[in-house]
């Protein structure tokens, strides 16, 4: 029987890593959960100390300490994953109830990796319009924010994610996806922050990010992509 095994990133997350693991708790099945892995990349804020204290109501929560990075982050949490499912997550997204019922039976069908539609907590038009966007099976709609699963094969065939990457990192793992297995969207919604958007400016960080996406398909290396996030985002 397959198991998930959910890989949460964390850096000073200390506002919403509670609420997140609460709600993953309450709504998922025992059987169907191998662990919840909150990888840590050096909070200061008590982060830790949240999660430890769920741990000990909730043993299926774990705490894991990992370099700096997303990617390396995630990457240490599916090295030490016991599940043949692996979900990525981000710390300020809400999955839909049920989520683990519904990664599992896309994989009982063959699909090897996919994510949700996503949806921001804004009623802001534009955040509204770009999240209508991700019900449509498109390489230029997705991202990190709408979570991703995949066989836990599938991701060490491919080499997981590239540690090169500081930024981009989800999007260029989806993109090698893609190419080899193909890619499903599941037709339910998980709820994300607009946090990002609200403190740059929604226009602002929409530019930017476009420019990323722009010049990575244009060849510009990740440690450039690093440059220019930190330099107008970060």
């Amino acid at each position: 029987m397959n198991r998930i095994s959910i890989i949460i990133p964390v850096l000073n997350e200390a506002k919403t890593i509670g609420v997140l693991l609460d709600y993953l708790v309450q709504n998922s099945k025992d059987t169907l959960i191998s662990e919840i892995l909150v990888v840590d990349g050096g909070s200061t804020d008590g982060s830790q100390k949240i999660v430890s204290e769920l741990s000990k109501t909730h043993p299926k929560i774990i705490g894991l300490n990992s370099h700096k990075g997303r990617a390396k982050q995630m990457n240490f949490g599916a090295s030490q994953s016991k599940g043949s499912v692996l979900y990525f997550l981000h710390a300020d997204s809400i999955p839909p109830k049920n989520f683990d019922q519904y990664i599992l039976e896309a994989i009982d069908t063959g699909i090897k990796t996919g994510c949700f539609r996503m949806k921001f907590d804004s009623s802001h038009w534009w955040l509204q319009l770009a999240g209508w966007f991700t019900q449509f099976n498109w390489q230029s709609c997705r991202g990190g924010d709408q979570s991703l699963f995949i066989e836990k094969t599938a991701f060490e065939t491919i080499g997981g994610f590239n540690e090169d990457f500081v930024i981009y990192e989800d999007n260029d793992l989806i993109y090698r996806l893609y190419k080899q297995y193909g890619f499903k969207v599941l037709p339910y919604w998980i709820t994300t922050s607009s946090r990002r958007y609200q403190a740059n400016g929604i226009w602002k960080l929409q530019f930017h990010f476009w420019m990323i996406h722009l010049k990575k398909i244009c060849g510009t290396t990740p440690k450039k992509l690093e440059a220019y996030y930190v330099k107008y985002i970060h």
